[in-house]
């Protein structure tokens, strides 16, 4: 794996390298961003996607925005700081990464706020660089902790992109089918298309290959056959908010998978960093839902599909109720049932 292994978010110092993905599969291609303001629109875009990497890039995209502030003094250069970090929050709503990496970048900054302007500077590039650098940490962490529910020669269904390109390295819900693979175990992929925009087509399936894991690619609607057929023995999906009640704010067709797996009996898990883990967020009736542009719908990949003019509803995320899901899963534990309770406790070690 380490040979086809892709950095998807890498900053050299003076340039911030981002895996389009957009692009994939077809073509690898990776930006070289110099502004906070492609920083902004790789987000918006989806070029850079995944809530642990959209975190990533907004730290080095803050860091690369601040780079021009003034340094006469810390009052000055705070405010100009703050600017370019709201101006980053507005790119996606969804995903709390986002908003905790801008969070921890502000924390650092003002931590520092006795030592010259132009050291601080230095120093929010390496908290970008330790948030990548944990998230690296977190991933293997929480792939560990998802392997002890998986055995030899299962076969797991995945919704979306949870891997190695949208996260610092192995990703979330597929970082125990990587382990899997390096300890030499059996354990098979099904991974749907993920309409619209089809990540489990163009990404998942793609970078699973890369890694020579089997995988084999479903449409979103052939999940419930799958599952009937008994072929899938459990599901694992990523997620981009955890409310404080468990409820699970991921990629629009999860809420439909887990209902599925509750109708088979097949347990779902979802594998969450702690930094998607939003307890000022009381329950997924709380969590803003992105709605994206009626092209991806009606013509997506620039092929219409739709009549001209027709009314289009596009949620780019849908919320999954804390009662579906057997298991979350971070790098701290796996929590199982009493989210209410569970979750906080995490925050207390």
């Amino acid at each position: 794996m380490e040979e086809t292994f892709l950095q998807s978010v890498r900053f050299d110092g003076e340039r911030l390298h981002i895996l389009d993905q957009t692009k994939l599969p077809k073509v690898t291609e990776f930006l070289e961003i110099t502004n906070i303001e492609d920083v902004w629109d790789a987000i918006k875009q989806l070029k850079v996607r995944g809530a642990p990497a959209i975190g990533i890039a907004a730290a080095y995209g803050l860091a690369l925005g601040i780079k021009n502030a003034p340094e006469s003094d810390f009052d000055t250069f705070y405010d100009y700081f703050r600017d370019k970090a709201d101006y980053l929050a507005t790119s996606r709503p969804t995903a709390v990464n986002l908003f905790w990496a801008l969070n921890r970048m502000d924390a650092r900054a003002n931590a520092e706020r006795g030592k010259p302007v132009n050291e601080i500077k230095k120093l929010l590039v390496d908290e970008a660089h330790l948030i990548r650098q944990e998230d690296e940490n977190v991933c293997s962490s929480i792939g560990e902790n998802a392997l002890s529910l998986f055995k030899d020669g299962m076969t797991i269904l995945t919704h979306c992109n949870a891997g190695g390109i949208a996260t610092a390295k192995y990703g979330t819900a597929l970082a125990p089918i990587y382990l899997a693979k390096e300890r030499g175990m059996d354990i098979k992929v099904y991974a749907d298309e993920t309409r619209p925009l089809l990540q489990g087509a163009r990404l998942t399936a793609w970078e699973l290959k890369q890694a020579g894991i089997d995988v084999t690619l479903i449409t979103d609607s052939m999940a419930a056959m799958v599952m009937q057929q008994g072929k899938v023995q459990a599901v694992i999906v990523g997620c981009d908010r955890v409310a404080a009640n468990g409820d699970v704010a991921n990629k629009i067709g999860t809420y439909g998978v887990a209902l599925l797996a509750k109708a088979h009996n097949i347990p779902f898990y979802v594998a969450a960093p702690l930094s998607t883990i939003d307890l000022e967020t009381k329950t997924g009736e709380d969590i803003p839902i992105e709605e994206r542009a009626a092209e991806e719908i009606t013509a997506g990949f620039g092929k219409s599909t739709a009549p001209e003019g027709i009314k289009v509803f596009n949620p780019a995320f849908d919320v999954t109720p804390h009662h579906l899901i057997t298991a979350i899963i971070t790098e701290k534990g796996i929590m199982h049932g009493n989210y209410s309770e569970e979750l906080p406790r995490l925050f207390e070690k």
